[in-house]
């Protein structure tokens, strides 16, 4: 009993919010439909749950890329560490209630980590902590709380998802480059581009959005300095997590 499929969690949100999670044998059906079938199998194509719930569709297509990935890019566990996160990066959700959003989270890390200690055993190799933790940043970035009608966060931001971009596609890569742009998802039902390592909205970097009391003083005795726009860096895949980044040179664009 304990393992019992839970639909429903209660009556109050199926009538608030018309939740009703898919069971596992309809997910696993539906994704065995030919073109979506191939697509779970591949490392690179995308998908999106616009009503992740606690994330049962994107869970099983990660085990399948997964599996793709240990068949076939697992020379060594370095490689098997670059597109694992590569499959990562392809699943995206969006989901309204905080505890599901929550749970999905947690749920695709598990599946992660449950294959990557796997993988690290089969090469008789340790686990890194910095592939972990880019899982774990790869994850919160893609999965974001919101409603996918309104396109906003619960706060009313818009929602913002991420494309990482491959940048050398040569076949067996060991080790994997990505460019990480910004783009609300506005911007993407409407087809908009945006140069390479755009970041949505002004962001200035931990360190300098810090306030101190030095701050409030200098405030009062120099002129206001202008915002500064960032972009991110191109960096390896393992990296993504550091978040790197330079200023852009506003006569660059001119």
């Amino acid at each position: 009993m304990g393992n019992k499929e839970v639909i429903i969690k209660s009556k109050k949100r199926v009538q608030k919010h018309g939740e009703v999670f898919t069971p596992k044998r309809i997910v696993k059906m539906m994704l065995d439909q030919p073109g979506i079938k191939e697509a779970c199998e591949s490392v690179t194509a995308t998908f999106l749950e616009p009503s992740a719930g606690e994330g049962a569709f994107l869970i099983e297509i990660l085990k399948r890329k997964l599996s793709i990935v240990q068949k076939n890019y697992n020379e060594n566990l370095a490689q098997y560490e670059n597109y694992s996160l590569l499959a990562l990066t392809t699943l995206y959700g969006v989901e309204l209630l905080e505890d599901n959003a929550q749970r999905c989270v947690m749920n695709l890390y598990k599946i992660y980590n449950d294959f990557y200690r796997e993988a690290a055993e089969a090469h008789e190799t340790k686990v890194r902590d910095k592939i972990f933790r880019a899982a774990q940043y790869i994850i919160s970035k893609n999965i974001v709380q919101g409603n996918f009608l309104t396109k906003e966060q619960v706060n009313g931001d818009p929602i913002i998802f991420t494309e990482w971009k491959l940048l050398d596609t040569r076949a067996n890569q060991k080790k994997l480059k990505v460019q990480r742009t910004e783009y609300s998802l506005e911007e993407i039902a409407e087809g908009t581009e945006h140069e390479s390592g755009y970041i949505h909205g002004t962001l200035l970097p931990v360190e300098e959005a810090q306030l101190s009391l030095f701050d409030l003083f200098e405030d009062e005795i120099s002129d206001e300095e202008p915002e500064k726009n960032y972009r991110y860096l191109p960096c390896w895949i393992e990296d993504v997590h550091l978040e790197e980044m330079e200023e852009i040179d506003e006569s660059d664009t001119n």
